[in-house]
């Protein structure tokens, strides 16, 4: 009857706490086998335990070695005492003999007790640390056990995980009997148990929810490259794929955006931005900067930073309340970024897109073409532009000089002289073809070649509807007086 009693107990504490059938049993061997050798055998006793695992009857044997002369009695026996029990003994065998378990007095029976309680307890930590271990950096659902003010106990299953006030997303309300979704953070082993930390602000439950709510991330089709977060306020990810038949923002915002909507509402509400990553870093950090606009991204290799431009209404929304998207950005994409607007970059100097393209190429051109420069400078340079002024010269003298000279004049007059057939009116004709006159303060040029010229010819029998009246209000009279008079 007690036997049964014994492996029905082995059986409900494997249910319970998971430890296997076998591994008690071996822990009841140990602590029956260190409990007879302190009470009644010594240090160096050979015991064997057997336990029927059916039955549950347990049997020890203590094993000694046939010697001639005894050293040590807890494991040697002598040639005659091992005769007494059998004849058939010789110097060399090993004497098994059973021992009653009803030797075990209360006092053994209570080490035994205490033994095995903590080989159970070991065995235990063992399971436990088995088990969670393999689930770190996922997510498990539990209940919430009891709210202290500083952390909360969730019940995980055959034991319980500690979510501190620090890992709980800020301004959500957490209350007893609640069942709630938590990233296992730590899983570590001590004297004392296992410890399991859990968490709500870790970036790697976002990404746990994604793949949870979203077929494609969870069969590889779509990955997630990285994710940054601020818990209870705001989160980016970065989310990639081959297959260009899929597109990865959509499948992560799902039908009317009910995927991403049900993992804000496990957030608390948290805003959660979806971007395209790229292996370009210039393409990746325009995308991270979301929901602002990107003018140019200049990269830095040496010191993995990068230089943002956006425009002058789009700063402040690149960096962001209190720069929280540019802080998002920095982790999401692990770049440095120093993001300035358009008007700063001017007021700096700095010199990006087609410019800083055009400036390069122009540096490269004139690093190729450093001999012809530098031929062209010592030319120059021994070759003086302007002549020396005569010292015995004054400055009078040379402001008085004419700045236009009167050879064209000269020119012209022998022509005519020489020109015996031209007559006085071809001169005249000659020479009104380049006068110009003035009229409203705007000089006007006649066209003297009317063939030249596209314009209709000027017809003298055209009626320009002449009105006779503006002639009354003439007095030429006084006209050719004024002249006379010149």
């Amino acid at each position: 009857m007690a036997s049964k009693k014994f492996i029905q107990a082995l059986e409900l504490l494997e249910s319970e706490k998971g430890i296997q059938k076998e591994v008690v049993l071996e822990a009841l061997k140990e602590a029956l086998e260190k409990s007879y050798k302190k009470n009644y055998g010594g240090s160096e006793s050979i015991i064997r335990v057997d336990i029927n695992e059916n039955t549950g009857k347990i049997r020890l044997y203590e094993i000694k070695h046939v010697v001639d002369d005894v050293n040590d009695e807890d494991f040697e026996l002598s040639l005659e005492e091992a005769q007494v029990i059998n004849p058939k003994y010789q110097v060399g065998d090993d004497v098994v003999t059973e021992i009653d378990p009803e030797v075990f007095g209360r006092l053994a029976a209570i080490q035994t007790k205490q033994l095995l309680k903590q080989k159970i307890r070991e065995a235990e930590k063992e399971t436990l640390y088995n088990e969670y271990i393999d689930k770190k950096d996922d997510i498990i659902t539990g209940v919430v056990d009891r709210v202290e003010e500083r952390f909360a106990i969730i019940n995980i299953g055959r034991t319980g995980a500690l979510l501190p006030l620090n890992q709980q997303i800020p301004g959500e309300k957490i209350y007893e009997g609640q069942h709630i979704k938590v990233y296992v953070s730590d899983v570590e082993r001590s004297t004392k148990g296992t410890h399991i930390g859990v968490s709500r602000t870790e970036p790697g439950l976002v990404k746990r929810l994604f793949e949870m709510e979203v077929p494609e991330i969870y069969d590889g089709t779509v990955e997630i490259k990285s994710v940054s977060r601020e818990a209870g306020d705001r989160s980016k990810i970065a989310v990639y794929t081959t297959n260009d038949n899929v597109d990865p923002i959509g499948s992560c915002v799902g039908p009317k955006g009910s995927r991403v909507r049900n993992v804000v509402n496990e957030l608390n509400g948290e805003m959660i931005d979806i971007i395209e990553w790229n292996e370009d870093p210039v393409i990746f950090i325009s995308h991270a900067l979301s929901p602002s606009e990107v003018v140019h991204v200049e990269i830095c290799e040496e010191d993995h930073s990068a230089l943002v431009i956006v425009p002058d209404n789009q700063l402040s929304l690149a960096i962001g309340k209190k720069g929280q998207n540019a802080r998002l950005a920095v982790r999401l994409t692990g770049w440095k970024i120093d993001i300035k607007s358009v008007s700063e970059a001017a007021a700096e100097g700095i010199i990006y897109g087609q410019d800083a393209e055009f400036e390069k190429s122009f540096e490269t051109e004139m690093t190729k073409d450093e001999p012809i420069v530098e031929t062209l400078v010592k030319t120059v340079s021994s070759e003086p532009i302007i002549e020396e002024a005569d010292e015995e010269e004054t400055f009078e003298d040379i402001i008085s000089e004419p700045e236009l000279t009167e050879e064209p004049v000269e020119e012209f007059e022998e022509m005519i002289e020489e020109d015996d057939s031209m007559d006085e009116d071809e001169v005249s004709e000659s020479i009104d073809e380049e006068e110009t006159f003035v009229a409203d303060d705007e000089e006007e040029t006649f066209v003297t070649d009317l063939e030249e010229d596209d314009s209709e010819e000027f017809d003298d029998d055209y009626d320009y509807d002449y009105d006779p009246k503006y002639d009354e209000d003439i007095d030429y009279d006084e006209f050719d007086k004024y002249y006379d008079e010149k």
